[in-house]
């Protein structure tokens, strides 16, 4: 059987009544080039074909930020898409746009088409639904950050690549080996906000900001300024001082360094597979992201990356119908296990990660079920469960801009995260004001 027949066959059956005319375009706005972009074309195309009502049209934005934007421009304006991708640090600023965004749980109970809460997994899911239990998006490429390893760049350095790297103090050592070396590269990041700042608090059960991360209200405040986390960027600014530490930029630049061999270390996220796996010309492999074991006996959790999908006002019966069947196929249980399996992303369900596991995926690629564990090995906690902050994105840009000059020797990491606090400060104040 070929894969779409598999698709056709065994996609999730909706149970939409009453006939539809013509068929109805659905409008999906998102922010994927390259390899994934091609993987969105090749889910929007099986689903084009495996029915006749509804034709979902695909259409790239520019980066997350950008679509996000365009999407809010295009709602001002009475141009929304049906769908728009947005990534998950504008989750609050969603929330937050009364009538711009009708919840993914009332769009399926509108429609009529079966959808089960239950069935998408507690750590992802949580990010996007609100206090009540329901969900207000449909999480799509969430993904977690982990350590990527080029294993000929160890073993050329003469280290065991097999070495342990579960620490930030192992990490320290092998980086110190690498550079004696001669690396040019000993590690580098993507993400930098993300992964050492806001999952790294996750990670040791610290809090980033009061008020649960911002669930338990937008009266909050950065705590990302506490001892954990100033030794760590304290720690890797010392690293980058002394050649061990490449910055290579705020997103994910640093991808093509390590994809070119150039880079013995990686920390990105676990989606960063899916091009690791096509360009590699090295033997690669994943590993847990590290923790230090001077602030935990053991990790807690991380947190989720990537984006989900919102639904926009204003639109037709019809075309909500067309969304929330197009919905359910990207839940079905085929559908995810082969996005999973094909881009690094975490499945968003159960059935998905039971699935990859029977098809025999995580013996045959070890280590790929690394942030599935990861994530959901313990139950998280209040500081482990995500972030719900207000003008997050704007609030990351100070923070790159803080982490910079840490980099670069101009200010000491407690001078960064203190100013990057308070002027992070400043801006979740008028976020409030704005949404008392």
């Amino acid at each position: 059987m070929t894969y779409k027949q598999l698709m056709l066959a065994s996609a999730i059956p909706l149970t939409i009544a009453g006939p539809l005319a013509a068929q109805t375009e659905i409008e999906f706005w998102h922010a994927f080039t390259g390899r994934l972009g091609e993987l969105v074309a090749e889910q929007v195309d099986t689903f084009n074909a495996s029915q006749s009502d509804y034709t979902v049209t695909a259409t790239h934005k520019g980066n997350y930020s950008e679509t996000l934007n365009a999407g809010i421009a295009a709602f001002r304006a009475g141009e929304q898409p049906d769908i728009l991708m947005v990534f998950e640090v504008g989750t609050a600023t969603m929330m937050a746009a009364s009538g711009a965004i009708k919840p993914v749980y009332e769009v399926m109970a509108d429609s009529g088409a079966t959808f089960d809460q239950d069935a998408y997994i507690g750590s992802v899911k949580g990010y996007y639904t609100s206090s009540d239990g329901n969900m207000l998006s449909l999480p799509f490429n969430s993904s977690t950050p982990v350590l990527w390893v080029n294993r000929d760049a160890l073993s050329e350095a003469g280290i065991d690549p097999d070495v342990d790297l579960s620490t930030w103090e192992q990490v320290g050592d092998v980086l110190t080996q690498l550079k004696e070396a001669g690396s040019s590269c000993p590690m580098t990041t993507a993400w930098q906000s993300w992964i050492h700042l806001e999952n790294f608090s996750a990670y040791h059960d610290t809090p980033f900001a009061t008020q649960a991360n911002g669930f338990s209200g937008v009266d909050t405040e950065l705590a990302l300024n506490g001892p954990a986390q100033v030794a760590h960027i304290s720690a890797m600014g010392e690293w980058a001082q002394d050649g061990k530490f490449i910055y290579a930029g705020r997103r994910n630049e640093g991808g093509a360094n390590f994809r070119g061999g150039e880079c013995a270390l990686f920390t990105e996220s676990s989606a960063g597979y899916a091009g690791i796996k096509a360009e590699a010309e090295f033997d690669f492999e994943v590993r847990p992201l590290p923790y230090w074991s001077a602030v935990a006996d053991e990790p807690q959790n991380t947190i989720i990356g990537g984006a989900s999908l919102w639904v926009m006002e204003g639109q037709t019966d019809e075309e909500y119908k067309g969304v929330a069947a197009f919905l359910n196929f990207l839940s079905s249980p085929e559908i995810q296990a082969k996005w999973h399996q094909d881009t690094g992303y975490l499945p968003i369900t159960s059935a998905a990660a039971d699935l990859t596991r029977e098809q025999g995926f995580y013996d045959e690629n070890p280590g790929t079920d690394v942030a599935v564990i990861q994530m959901t090995a313990k139950a998280p906690t209040d500081n482990s469960k995500g972030l719900r902050l207000g003008s997050f994105d704007q609030i990351r840009g100070i923070i790159d801009e803080e982490l910079e000059a840490v980099w670069a020797g101009d200010k000491s990491a407690q001078e960064a995260l203190d100013s990057a606090a308070e002027r992070g400060n400043g801006l979740l104040r008028r976020f409030e004001q704005a949404n008392r």
